[in-house]
């Protein structure tokens, strides 16, 4: 019988499954939010939610605990050091998950997966280009004076044949 056994096995063997939780949740407390599917952050949840219970405890033996579940000793510090201590007076519910719509290229249903206190204001902003669209590829029609200064370019190479 499966009873209490709630684990979301996202269609892989146990031990990708628990690299994967690992992984995304390394990426949670370095980045304090992370973009991935529904599925993906409905699992991670308690996952988190169990290490920052832990933090919240802090002696050794619950940090080494968390360091055998992440296998990363900057995310333990710094889930030790500056995460739990913000969650301190909080019982439960450290995350949260926004939903974004489905994902273009397979209809995936994506989510944000953030820390309740997350504010993106605070977050230091890393200015990247968008990616150009459809429209913005296309190449438009050169101006009038750059078509003048093309024909002089021209015009200079036949005459120094």
């Amino acid at each position: 019988m499966r009873h209490r056994r709630k684990t979301l096995k996202l269609g892989r063997k146990s031990e990708h499954r628990d690299a994967l939780l690992s992984n995304l949740t390394i990426s949670l407390i370095e980045h304090s939010r992370i973009k991935t599917t529904l599925a993906k952050a409905k699992a991670v949840r308690p996952y988190a939610e169990k290490l920052v219970t832990l933090g919240k405890k802090g002696e050794l033996h619950h940090r080494r605990q968390a360091a055998a579940k992440l296998n990363d000793k900057s995310a333990v510090k710094k889930l030790f050091s500056d995460i739990a201590p913000r969650f301190r007076e909080r019982a439960g519910g450290y995350t949260r998950i926004l939903k974004l719509g489905q994902r273009k290229s397979d209809a995936s249903e994506m989510a944000l997966l953030e820390w309740v206190d997350f504010d993106l204001s605070a977050q230091p902003t890393t200015e990247t280009q968008p990616e150009a669209s459809q429209e913005e590829a296309i190449p438009k029609t050169p101006a009038k004076d750059d078509v003048v200064e093309v024909e002089a370019i021209k015009e200079e190479k036949k005459d120094s044949k």
